[in-house]
């Protein structure tokens, strides 16, 4: 099989990327690129743990060919988040909220939440939420504190008080 050549953006960064026709996204990226926050926890995208945003839509790496991605898409893990204000805020709420603790399926989580919460609109309720983080399996934590470390963030990052509160 031969080596097909991408130009993507991968976390703010213009890169040439090589890869097998065949090979799955989140191949490349862990073995090829180094984006070693997305994990395989199920291969068959029931877990999440392989979250990345493709031109700011969430997707499953494990479930996505690599070839399917046009020079120019654009990539976003949780390595790029934390370079942002709401990626930061979410990882310091998770953190701060107790609702990380081994890792496994937090950087999947932090990608979705930034995907709901990129959204313009009032902060989203506990609801809105959850249906958001639909597909995130956390084993260790549970989701009440995820979802109100969510919650949290969506308040702090929102300029508008008036905009809602989670629970509403």
């Amino acid at each position: 099989m031969s080596k097909l050549c991408r130009l993507w953006k991968i976390n703010g960064e213009d890169m040439e990327v090589k890869f097998h026709g065949l090979a799955r996204l989140l191949d490349v990226l862990r073995d090829t690129v180094g984006v070693m926050s997305l994990k395989e926890g199920c291969g068959e995208g029931e877990c999440g743990a392989c979250s990345v945003l493709i031109n700011g839509e969430v997707h499953l790496a494990c479930l996505v060919a690599a070839a399917q991605l046009d020079d120019g898409a654009e990539l976003l893990s949780a390595e790029g988040l934390e370079a942002t204000e709401l990626g930061h805020d979410l990882s310091e709420a998770l953190d701060g909220g107790g609702a990380v603790q081994c890792g496994y399926c937090t950087p999947g989580v932090l990608v979705g939440s930034y995907a709901l919460l990129s959204n313009p609109g009032p902060v989203p309720t506990e609801q809105e939420i959850r249906v958001g983080l639909a597909g995130h399996l956390c084993r260790c934590t549970g989701y009440s504190k995820i979802v109100s470390s969510v919650g949290e963030a969506a308040r702090s990052s929102n300029p508008d008080p008036d905009a809602g509160e989670v629970g509403r």
